[in-house]
C-alpha cells in the first residue's frame, strides 16, 4: 500500500510538472507573438484572397478588416488610399493572409499575419464550419479563426508610441503653416498678369517632349532580396518590380527583361529602361 502511495504521488508530481512546462511554454510563445506584432502600426487586408474569384466575395475581406479593427489595429484594403507614412516605409504594416484548409464537408481557414518580407510573424488556429451555404461557412470560419487570436490586443511599443507623437506634433505644424500661409496670400497685392505667347510656349513644350525623358517623381520603397548574380526587388503587396543583375561597375545594375539599367545618384536609385520605344525614368528608395 505504502509503495502505491508512493509511486501514485510521483505520478502527479510527474504530471503537474509537464502540464506546467506546457503552459509556460505556450505563454512564451504567445507574449513573443505579441511583442513582435506590437512593432507594427497597420494592418494591409487583401481586397481579394488568393482563394476566392472575386473582389470581397462573401464579404471576406471587409468582415477581416472589421474584426482586427476590434483588436485596436489600424487596418486597411490594400485598394484603399495608404497613409504618407505607409507609403515612405511599407515594411510598418502587416498583411493579412487567409488559408483555405476546406475539404470536401468541411469549411477551414487560417489567418496569417506576415511582414513586407513575406514572413509569417503569426499563425491563428484553424476556424472551421460545416455550413452548407459558402458565404455563412467562410465568415464563420474567419471569426472562428479570429476568435483564436482574442488575447492579441494591440498595445503600441514605445517605438511605435512616439512614432505617433511626432506624427501629431508635425500635423500641428502643417496647419499652422496652412493658416500662415493664407493670412500671407490674404495680404499681399495681386500681382499684373504677364501675357504668353501660346505659340512660343507650345514649341518650348514639344521640344521637351521630344528630348527629355518620361520621369517619375513619385519615390516608391523596395525591398532588396538577394539572388545568384544580383537582387530581386519587390514592394508592399508583395511583388517583384525588377530583378537586377551585376555589372561591374560599382553601384550599377542591368534590368533584367529591360532594355535598362538601375543606378544609384545623390542616395536615390535610379531605373532608366525604353517602354514603347520611350526612355523612361524612375527614382526608388531601396532597402538592402
Amino acid at each position: 500500500m505504502f509503495l502505491y502511495n508512493s509511486v501514485l504521488t510521483f505520478y502527479l508530481i510527474k504530471m503537474k510538472t509537464i502540464y506546467t512546462l506546457i503552459f509556460i511554454l505556450t505563454f512564451s510563445s504567445v507574449y513573443s507573438q505579441q511583442k513582435k506584432i506590437n512593432n507594427y502600426k497597420y494592418l494591409i487586408v487583401p481586397e481579394r484572397f488568393s482563394f476566392l474569384k472575386k473582389t470581397d466575395q462573401y464579404q471576406t475581406s471587409s468582415l477581416t478588416k472589421f474584426l482586427f479593427k476590434k483588436n485596436g489595429f489600424n487596418v486597411m484594403l490594400d485598394s484603399e488610399e495608404l497613409p504618407l507614412e505607409l507609403k515612405n516605409d511599407p515594411c510598418k504594416a502587416l498583411k493579412v493572409i487567409i488559408q483555405d484548409k476546406s475539404s470536401m464537408f468541411k469549411t477551414s481557414v487560417l489567418i496569417e499575419l506576415r511582414d513586407c518580407f513575406n514572413k509569417v510573424l503569426y499563425t491563428s488556429k484553424e476556424g472551421g464550419s460545416r455550413i452548407k451555404d459558402y458565404k455563412k461557412s467562410y465568415q464563420e470560419s474567419i471569426r472562428r479563426a479570429h476568435a483564436s487570436m482574442s488575447n492579441f490586443v494591440y498595445e503600441p511599443s514605445l517605438e511605435v508610441a512616439i512614432s505617433n507623437n511626432n506624427e501629431i506634433l508635425e500635423s500641428t505644424k502643417n496647419k499652422e503653416v496652412i493658416v500662415k500661409n493664407h493670412v500671407e496670400k490674404e495680404v499681399t497685392a495681386i500681382k499684373p498678369v504677364v501675357k504668353i505667347d501660346n505659340t512660343v510656349t507650345k514649341i518650348k513644350n514639344k521640344v521637351k517632349k521630344e528630348t527629355l525623358p518620361k520621369v517619375s517623381n513619385t519615390i516608391k520603397t523596395l525591398y532588396a532580396q538577394p539572388k545568384s548574380n544580383g537582387f530581386q526587388l519587390i514592394n508592399l503587396k508583395p511583388e517583384v518590380v525588377f530583378i537586377i543583375l551585376n555589372s561591374k561597375v560599382k553601384d550599377v545594375f542591368i534590368i533584367k527583361d529591360k532594355n535598362g539599367i538601375f543606378y544609384l545618384k545623390d542616395n536615390l536609385w535610379i531605373a532608366e529602361y525604353y517602354e514603347n520605344e520611350k526612355l523612361v525614368q524612375e527614382k526608388y528608395q531601396v532597402k538592402f
